[in-house]
Parts: C-alpha cells; structure tokens; sequence
C-alpha cells in the first residue's frame, strides 16, 4: 500500500493569533502522525515588515517598518488534505499576505 505524500507546512502567525490558526489547520486536517493529531511544532520570535501603497496592513502604517511579536508553526500535512488545510490557515490568519511555506518530504 502506498502512503499519501508528506507535505511540510511552515507559516509565520502574530502571537495573539496563534491558536485560532492552530487550530484551524488542525480541524482541516494538519498535524496527523501516526496514531496522533494537533502535531505541531512552535517557536517565537520578533517578525518585520513594511506595508507599501495599497496595502492594509493588521498592524502598523503605511511606509513605516513593523515589528512584531510571531510565532512560527510547522506542522505535516498529507497531500489530500493540503489544498483544505492552507484554504483554512487563510481564512483565519489576520494578515493580508500570509507567509507561509510548504515542502515536498521524502518518504521515510
């Protein structure tokens, strides 16, 4: 039997909204291993951006650099469930712009 490919989610969340996305992700799908769900792994750190012209910004202003308290959260996900899970991290992540990553994982 053939596995479904692995795909690794990585996507940068301002703290407050953390959970909510967590979550999210989860409910669609996200963090399945084995036997387990809500797999994820979390660190903090200080994000920075620039809002430009047309931009609408969830916190500062326009052409003034931002700096702001995000939290990093990978988790896997398998293909059948990608499209689902990244439309739900849209939906509940403030940002305009989402920054987020996937990558294809070799099996193992």
């Amino acid at each position: 039997m053939t596995k479904p490919r692995r795909f690794k989610l990585v996507v940068f969340i301002p703290q407050s909204h953390l959970e909510e996305v967590r979550a999210a992700i989860c409910l669609a799908g996200a963090g399945q291993i084995g036997n387990y769900d809500n797999c994820a792994f979390i660190s903090k750190g200080i994000g920075t951006y620039r809002p430009l012209k047309g931009a609408t910004p969830f916190k500062g202003k326009k052409g003034r650099l931002e700096k702001t308290k995000e939290a990093r959260l990978e988790t896997i996900v398998l293909a059948p469930k990608l499209k689902p899970v990244i439309a739900a991290m849209k939906k509940a992540h403030p940002y305009e712009a989402v920054a987020y990553d996937v990558y294809k994982l070799e099996a193992a």
